[in-house]
């Protein structure tokens, strides 16, 4: 089988390269401008970008010897406005860090973190990686493409079932490797462990996030959505102590995580000391 553009399996596709979708942020390479319009809407700074996130914005570049630093997470804090990163995040960016808009640009497009069209309230990512692959994530990806999409026209990779933002739409990608290959296969919501999946596991666990429920992820804090996930990645929590600790204290590891440490300890196995070998002499030239 020869699929249109690449995806995740074993099929040969016709194209190497994925063709520019209508989502298109550029207008300069719109094909005309009727394609164009809309899509930079008019739409102030101000109306988007209140004093609250002007004065965070403010608080981010305080913890950084050299402004430009703090683009990462300002990028994450507009996507906890917007639920992605708009052109008028960009600009915004941009103006807070007196970059030009192609600098911030040339680094919103290199993340796949950072979403160039509205995320659904949840972002369910799939590890299609290799072993998550092989223990049965090409199948989870493809089973809920067609469970949140149809047979006939099941949802791609970044695109959104229901209205992006709205309660219950859910975003699906297909990601690169998780850091939980002892877990395989695994799936995250909002960056949150979801570990052992299947395919049924997978359909409840998006059937219950549409339905408004939170469910506890494997491990970690609990479970938020998209925006309030990118607000802490921007590196603002909770003010009651609380609240904030049962958000950053969450067991992040597991029993398999630890095993070959407890074999190790178990068995009184160590690393062994490097020798302090004097590096050779470089011949002068």
């Amino acid at each position: 089988m020869t699929t249109a553009v690449p995806e995740p399996g074993p099929n040969y596709s016709a194209t190497t390269h994925a063709a520019a979708g209508p989502d298109t942020d550029a207008v300069a390479i719109a094909p005309d401008p009727e394609v164009a319009a809309g899509i930079i809407t008019e739409t102030p700074l101000e109306d988007i970008f209140d004093a609250d996130i002007h004065a965070k914005a403010q608080d981010l570049i305080a913890r950084y010897p050299m402004s430009r630093s703090a683009l990462l997470p300002m990028l994450h804090l507009v996507q906890s406005v917007q639920g992605y990163v708009s052109q008028e995040g960009i600009a915004f960016c941009a103006k807070q860090l007196d970059l030009s808009d192609a600098e911030v640009s040339a680094v919103a497009t290199f993340y796949t973190m950072y979403k160039r069209r509205p995320c659904g309230e949840h972002l369910v990512s799939v590890c299609t990686n290799t072993l998550c692959a092989a223990m049965g994530g090409d199948a989870i990806y493809k089973k809920l493409q067609t469970h949140l999409g149809s047979e006939e026209n099941p949802l791609g990779h970044n695109e959104t079932a229901g209205t992006p933002n709205e309660p219950g739409s859910i975003t699906l990608e297909h990601a690169e490797c998780l850091a939980a290959c002892d877990l395989a296969p695994v799936i995250q919501v909002n960056y949150e462990y979801f570990d052992n999946q299947t395919e049924d596991k997978a359909v409840a666990l998006v059937d219950a996030l549409q339905a408004g429920k939170k469910p506890a992820p494997t491990r970690g804090a609990p479970l938020t959505n998209f925006k309030g996930a990118e607000l802490q990645l921007a590196g603002f929590f909770p003010e009651d102590e609380r609240t904030y600790r049962k958000d950053v204290d969450g067991p992040s590891q597991a029993v398999e995580t630890l095993r070959g440490a407890k074999l190790a300890q178990e068995r009184g196995w160590v690393a062994p000391v490097a020798s302090d070998v004097p590096l050779p002499e470089v011949e002068k030239k």
